[in-house]
């Protein structure tokens, strides 16, 4: 179910976002760009703004009930991802052995010069 709900919530995001940029701005925008201008003719005398401003409200509300469906699967099952994380079992990297400073050597007299 997971999945599927995942799967769906990436879905109207995309689909949000193609629509958010096909809608034509008050300079013509980004939508302009990928063929938002050109619509008119296809969509009649107001284009395609009523259709792309519905589409757009039934997408965002799609995406928000399937947020909110995630996060209450989240909830039901319990879970967060602090659990998951102290779930793990910790891992100790032993401290890194540093070889003691070999003691200086005594100075011996120099031998006399003859």
């Amino acid at each position: 179910m997971n999945g599927l709900a995942l799967a769906l919530l990436i879905l109207f995001g995309v689909l949000l976002i193609g629509t958010i940029l096909l809608q034509p701005g008050t300079k013509g925008g980004l939508g302009a760009s990928f063929g938002g201008g050109g619509a008119n003719s296809a969509f009649g005398a107001q284009g395609a703004t009523p259709f792309l401003s519905k589409a757009t409200y039934w997408l965002a509300a799609g995406f928000l009930g399937t947020t909110l469906f995630i996060e209450v699967l989240i909830i039901r099952g319990n879970r967060s991802v602090l659990e998951k994380i102290s779930d793990k079992p910790a891992i100790t990297v032993p401290a890194p052995v540093v070889p003691a400073p070999a003691p200086a050597p005594a100075h011996a007299p120099a031998p006399a010069k003859k």
